[in-house]
Formats: C-alpha cells, sequence, structure tokens
C-alpha cells in the first residue's frame, strides 16, 4: 500500500506515522509538505499529530486552510481513506471532514500520558481488527483533546454508528474517572457518515511496537490495512 503522511509546520508526529506504516508494517510511505497541492497516488492518508502552525488562532484552524487540504478533501470526496491522529483530528474537524470540534482540557491542563480505550464499533476499517471487547492501552499527549457537539450531532453519531473509539477503565468501562478531557460520551474518536475520514486524540503509532510498553495501536492500522487490501486499488486526488 501506498500513504501519504502530511506534514506541516510543527508537526512532531510526521515521523512515527511514516516509521509505523514503513518500518513496523512494510508498506511505502511518502511525506508530503503542507503546501504541496497534490497527494499523488496513494491508498491512505495520514494527517499526524503535533502543533500545526503553532495552534495560533485555535487548534487546526490554520492548518485546515493550507493547499494540500484541498487535495485531501477531493481524495475523501473520491472514497479514499484519511485518518487523523491527535492534532489531524483536530485540523479534520476544523476542514469540515469530520463533525464537532475539539477544545480546552476540562482540567485546563496539557494531558500526557496511557489511557484506556475500547471500539464503540466493529463496522469501521479502524476497528475491524480489535477484538470483540478488548480494551486497548494508548498514549495521549493534547491540551485541546475535549470532544465537543451540539446534542443534534450526537444523536446523529450514535444513530449512525459514527463514534469509533471511547476512553474507558483498564476493565472497560465508561466512566467519568476514565475520561482525560471532558469529552462528551467520553469520546475518543469518531469518524465521518461514509467512514471514510476518522480522527481520535490518542496516539496509536506510539503504541506499536512493545518497545514503546503497548502494541494495541497497531490494531488500528492493521484494520485499515485489511480494509485497503479489499479494494486493491489506489486513489488519486
Amino acid at each position: 500500500m501506498n500513504f501519504a503522511v502530511l506534514q506541516f509546520p510543527a508537526s512532531n508526529c510526521d515521523q512515527d506515522a511514516v516509521h509505523v506504516l514503513k518500518n513496523v508494517l512494510g508498506h511505502s510511505v511518502r511525506l508530503v509538505w503542507h503546501k504541496d497541492l497534490s497527494l499523488g497516488s496513494v491508498d491512505g492518508v495520514v494527517v499526524p499529530g503535533g502543533f500545526s502552525y503553532g495552534d495560533h488562532l485555535r487548534t487546526g484552524a490554520i492548518a485546515r486552510m493550507s493547499p494540500i487540504m484541498q487535495a485531501v478533501q477531493q481524495f475523501a470526496a473520491n472514497g479514499g481513506t484519511v485518518l487523523g491522529i491527535c492534532n489531524g483530528f483536530q485540523i479534520l474537524c476544523e476542514a469540515g471532514l469530520l463533525p464537532g470540534a475539539l477544545i480546552r482540557n476540562r482540567s485546563l491542563q496539557f494531558r500526557c500520558e496511557h489511557v484506556y480505550l475500547k471500539a464503540a464499533t466493529r463496522r469501521s476499517g479502524f476497528t475491524r481488527a480489535i477484538p470483540s471487547g478488548q480494551v486497548l492501552r494508548v498514549p495521549i499527549a493534547h491540551g485541546e483533546g475535549c470532544y465537543f457537539a451540539d446534542e443534534s450531532t450526537l444523536k446523529t453519531l450514535q444513530a449512525k454508528d459514527q463514534i469509533l473509539f471511547q476512553y474507558t477503565t483498564a476493565e472497560g468501562q465508561i466512566t467519568d474517572a476514565a475520561n482525560p478531557n471532558g469529552s462528551l460520551l467520553n469520546i475518543a474518536g469518531i469518524c465521518n457518515e461514509r467512514g471514510n475520514v476518522a480522527g481520535l486524540m490518542p496516539h496509536p503509532e506510539r503504541a506499536s511496537e512493545g518497545l514503546m510498553g503497548s502494541t494495541d495501536g497497531r490494531l488500528v492500522f492493521e484494520g485499515w490495512l485489511q480494509e485497503l487490501a479489499e479494494r486493491k486499488r489506489p486513489l488519486a486526488a
């Protein structure tokens, strides 16, 4: 498979995503600069974590206006799959590719720690490889990770099975204490109605090797790869 990993000024997880896709999972990856106009011929796109444009104005607000985002929007419109991680999730919300917004953590503090997640659905390519009932241990590192949306949007996300991940206890219970940032419904990740654009605040790329203390995040990428393999053909922007 061929992947594009976007690179904005102050991206800091782009190389992590490249490493996992290329060196851990054995696929072709290229970095795509924010001023580029094309993704090239790719099967999937990663919008990585970091602090794009220094988080000026608000997280993701400037990055969503980068030239490359027009190509990402067209790629998604053509059915291409896009995964936004942390800052990437924020950018996708700002760009209107995902509903809702990510706002300041309820603690008003930056949270950098491991959390527990469970897949709220297994119908998505990003969750299909996760065994039913398995709790994932994956790190977070964010100051604005509180997922917020109006009541109508939340009801739509639930009705259309668009909630991908929720914060839980180690035993898989959805509790307020397990929620590190105040996200409504303990939401850690969602997808669009079509299912081909997804975002999550935790970092699966930082939990894909034993040396990092967890390999649970690898399941997110493996499910995505399974779905892409079934398509058998690349999509270009």
